[in-house]
């Protein structure tokens, strides 16, 4: 049985260069050192989308507007399967702070270091560069 999990692919507000937001788990995290497109678990009773505010929310301070899905995939971990909803989002207002993660980036969606993110998201890195 597959785990659904959220991702959000998160542009700044009035960034004319479209940079998108990743983040790397830090130590002790599953998946510790790899980068990401930041999200998490969805809750009993939430929608995918509320539990995209939440968790970004939660796990780095910002308050964000989520917009177009991107797509979904499921993929295959050692211990886990989990279903896999990437959407984009535009991050409103807040200061970032890592609580989960070690180290974020903005980057334009052609700088993103493909080999480095958790294998789930990386096929949403061509995706992301057709759209952006």
């Amino acid at each position: 049985m597959s785990v659904l999990v959220v991702a959000a692919v998160i542009r700044r507000f009035a960034d004319p260069e479209k940079r998108v937001l990743i983040v790397r788990r830090g130590p002790g995290q599953s998946g510790a050192g790899h980068w990401e497109f930041p999200g998490g678990k969805v809750e009993r009773g939430e929608s995918p989308e509320q539990a995209l505010i939440r968790e970004i929310e939660e796990e780095l301070g910002l308050n964000i507007r989520v917009g177009a899905f991107i797509g979904e995939i499921e993929h295959s971990y050692p211990t886990k399967v989990i279903r896999l909803r990437v959407y984009w989002a535009e991050s409103l207002h807040g200061e970032l702070q890592l609580v989960e993660h070690d180290a974020a980036k903005w980057l334009l969606p052609s700088e993103i270091p493909r080999e480095e993110l958790s294998e789930a998201d990386r096929p949403f890195v061509a995706k992301i560069q057709v759209e952006n």
